[in-house]
């Protein structure tokens, strides 16, 4: 049996509500199969084929030029966009994917729907290549059928169908299409699966497809499970919004069962748009962080963001924070706290760590200000001050603890200074001499991070 454009038939609902249909077409067997079958299905003006020009072949220009000779053929029109490619340390078919969907999120508008070739030989190898990269449920679960992108949505109707039967259709239709040389250098591990693994595989198991992507299915199913068990206990631990990132109550996730830990520690992360901890990460959360020793200040980092806990909290910092902190800038960041800014307390101030000072008007609250304005420094040592109210003074350290700034902020927050006195910390207190009366308008300060 080989694969026919009817096979789509099931799909036509969700291609006919689409805003527009557009199709990720390389010129490869797989993409100029769909392509083709799509413009039979729906007709080519329905249709518009989006060619991403890598330019890692020296055959790049070639390939963009049959990709659209083969649209000009089918009454198809095409979108061709070049990127640059630059290997940021995943390798550079982790980097081209990121550039060419990158791309494709740039096309979609609100309700569109971009068709992808992905077939089950893709899935079998998606899978084997994930299971020997020790991934979990999540990552065994293969590639979806469809999933949100952007404004609007991937959806890869080739699914089901093998290679083979692909291939069956072209011939069949003489199409032509070209033939990647990098698919087959085997230092590439996919290629090595395509080439090596998946041959040996097929004589021993026929049907191995199959198996493999029933397996995928399952995973996917338990995948949705560990998803609706982590919102529950997420909901259970009351996370809260903070200064930067996000925190939840530690008595109650200790109360968890360690599995069930690790599970809302990934699903937490991914809520927030940051990379998921892998496995080793999530154990040093476990056994190293959350066991140390209150005055300890435990910090676990991985590529993307950071876990830190403080008094009765974990908390979730995201990477730009953590960048700053620990990262190759916090020497070009503490230079910058040593200035000395001059605000004029008439509109926002930005901050040279990302965050930013704020201020409105209010009757009987906040700092008085004099009119020539204020200027902002940040901790050096030794600073003390008495909150309005308070019967006494005190260093900034004991206050901080006693106002419950997290550690990893001390050093960021801004001090006010009217004329060399400390007037106001932040918008944590104001200083007792620099107070309005009730009968005053004053100044009430904001200090936010802005992402």
């Amino acid at each position: 049996m080989s694969f026919d454009s009817d096979y789509l038939a099931p799909h036509l609902p969700k291609l006919r509500a689409a805003g527009h249909c557009y199709v990720g077409y390389s010129g490869g067997l797989d993409s100029h199969v769909l392509l083709h079958a799509l413009a039979k299905l729906l007709g080519n003006e329905s249709i518009t084929a989006i060619h991403i020009n890598h330019q890692m072949s020296p055959n790049a220009d070639n390939w963009h030029q049959h990709c659209q000779d083969c649209c000009d053929g089918l009454g198809v029109p095409m979108v061709a966009k070049s990127v640059t490619v630059e290997n940021t340390g995943q390798g550079f078919e982790q980097a081209a994917r990121e550039a060419r969907y990158g791309v494709f999120e740039q096309i979609l508008g609100e309700g569109d729907l971009l068709l992808l070739a992905h077939h089950a030989d893709d899935q079998v190898e998606t899978v084997l290549y994930r299971l020997l990269r020790g991934t979990g449920t999540k990552g065994l679960a293969g590639i979806p059928m469809n999933r949100p992108l952007g404004a609007g949505e991937i959806l890869r109707p080739l699914l089901p169908f093998p290679r083979k039967e692909l291939e069956d259709y072209a011939v069949t239709n003489e199409l032509k299409w070209i033939e990647d040389e990098s698919n087959k250098d085997i230092t590439f591990d996919r290629n090595f699966l395509r080439q090596k693994v998946v041959p040996v595989l097929a004589e021993r198991w026929p049907d191995y497809a199959a198996r493999v992507t029933h397996s995928a299915a399952l995973c996917a199913e338990t995948d949705q499970l560990a998803i609706m068990l982590a919102a529950q206990d997420l909901a259970a631990v009351y996370e809260r919004s903070e200064r930067i990132g996000w925190s939840i109550a530690l008595e109650p996730f200790m109360a968890l069962e360690v599995s069930r830990q690790a599970n809302l520690l990934r699903h937490w992360a991914g809520q927030h748009q940051l990379p998921q901890p892998g496995h080793r990460i999530v154990e040093t959360i476990l056994h190293e962080l959350l066991p140390a020793r209150q005055d300890a200040e435990p910090l676990v980092s991985w590529g993307g963001g950071q876990l830190r806990r403080y008094q009765k909290h974990l908390h979730l910092l995201p990477e730009n924070f953590s960048s700053l902190v620990e990262g190759e800038n916090s020497e070009q960041l503490s230079g910058l706290l040593d200035t000395e800014l001059i605000w004029d307390v008439k509109s926002s101030l930005a901050l040279p760590d990302g965050s930013e000072l704020s201020m409105t008007k209010e009757q009987g609250k906040g700092l008085r200000i004099p009119e020539e304005g204020v200027s902002i420094r940040f901790r050096s040592g030794g600073e003390r001050c008495k909150p309005a109210g308070r019967s006494g003074s005190n260093t900034l350290k004991k206050l901080f603890q006693e106002y419950g700034l997290e550690p990893w902020l001390r050093n960021r927050v801004p001090l006010i200074y009217v004329k060399d006195q400390l007037a106001a910390v932040g918008d944590l207190w104001v200083c007792d001499e620099f107070s309005v009366s009730e009968e005053e308008q004053g100044v009430v300060l904001q200090w936010r991070f802005l992402s």
